[in-house]
């Protein structure tokens, strides 16, 4: 049985933690309640955490020509230092964290859909951008898993964000390490997930663990990480994880009757015709892997990337190309 390690995840508060929003509302969020038991979840309301209290007057972004203000209409109070300075702070103190799961449309934690106006008084926003806050976690952390709860809601989104976020903890492990054999066991053990996002990055990666340069492991292991964080930056096409596989079917083709070969090509047709999730195709792969006692493929991360009691089939429908 797989193990896995504890991510660090750093939440919106008001997401099952504390009636925190500016109406004093505390939000359910059933995805949070399911990975509450799997990760270290570190809650932060950074509205809290610059002295407004709860309920209190909402904020909101306004933008004039290329400038930017956290501004509260109702004292006219400008609140952007103190949310930036903010920010700062917290964020140097975070000395490891694996993702983020933040408010949507939240003027201080939404990732891509936080209102901004043209003025303090306007009614009508004149656009979209990135909370205050939120800003800042992206601009500090680029290559974590970061995500808000609304996108969460879609399947595609979600599986990359479970299996990019437990990728970059087992990799913090290695990053405790320090050693070059620990690098080679994560590169060897993550191989074909690595192949499922790029064949390319893959193949830099393993340039890297092969350090034909004799770099000292500190050295060579913050290359790789850099170089992992851009290799898991978008979910994996489904061209590539479908020739991830095949080369997997390659191990049994001798082992296995005609009957099997062909249904398990016919549930690669409905994978490829995005009818089925690449789970129920892993399914029958990792039945061939245990009763044919493949060891290479037991240990790869591709199988089984993050904690199956964390799949959830259900999909908004919205944000499939993001």
């Amino acid at each position: 049985m797989r193990t896995f390690p504890k991510p660090i995840v750093v939440t919106s508060r008001c997401f099952e933690w504390d009636a925190c929003r500016y109406n004093g509302l505390m939000i359910p969020n059933n995805f949070v309640q399911i990975l509450e038991p799997w990760v270290e979840f570190r809650p932060i309301c950074p509205e809290l955490e610059i002295g407004l209290g709860v309920p209190r007057d909402p904020v909101r972004i306004v933008r004039k020509g290329g400038e930017r203000m956290l501004v509260q209409p109702a004292s006219g109070r400008d609140l952007t230092r103190l949310m930036s300075g903010f920010s700062a702070r917290f964020l140097d103190s975070v000395s490891e964290a694996d993702g983020f799961i933040l408010k949507s449309r939240s003027p201080s934690c939404g990732l891509k859909d936080a209102k901004e106006f043209p003025d303090a008084e306007s009614e009508i926003a004149a656009g979209k951008g990135t909370g205050f806050f939120a800003g800042a976690v992206l601009e500090r952390f680029p290559g974590l898993a970061v995500e808000d709860e609304g996108r969460l809601r879609n399947f595609r989104i979600r599986e990359h964000f479970l299996t990019k976020l437990y990728t970059l903890a087992r990799f913090r492990g290695v990053i405790k390490a320090g050693t070059a054999g620990a690098l080679v066991n994560f590169h060897t053990e993550n191989k074909l997930l690595l192949m499922s996002y790029s064949q390319k990055e893959m193949r830099a990666l393993g340039r890297i663990t092969a350090n034909a340069g004799g770099k000292p492991p500190r050295e060579m292991i913050s290359e790789y990480g850099e170089r992992l964080r851009l290799a898991l930056a978008s979910p994996q096409k489904r061209p590539s994880s479908i020739n991830v596989l095949m080369h997997a079917l390659g191990y049994f083709s001798d082992r296995l009757s005609g009957r099997e070969k062909a249904y398990f090509l016919d549930l690669l047709g409905a994978y490829r015709g995005e009818r089925i999730p690449l789970s129920a195709v892993l399914s029958v792969l990792e039945s061939w892997v245990i009763k044919y006692e493949e060891e290479y493929l037991a240990r790869q991360t591709f199988f089984e990337p993050y904690p199956g009691a964390l799949m959830e089939l259900s999909d908004s429908g919205k944000g499939r190309d993001c």
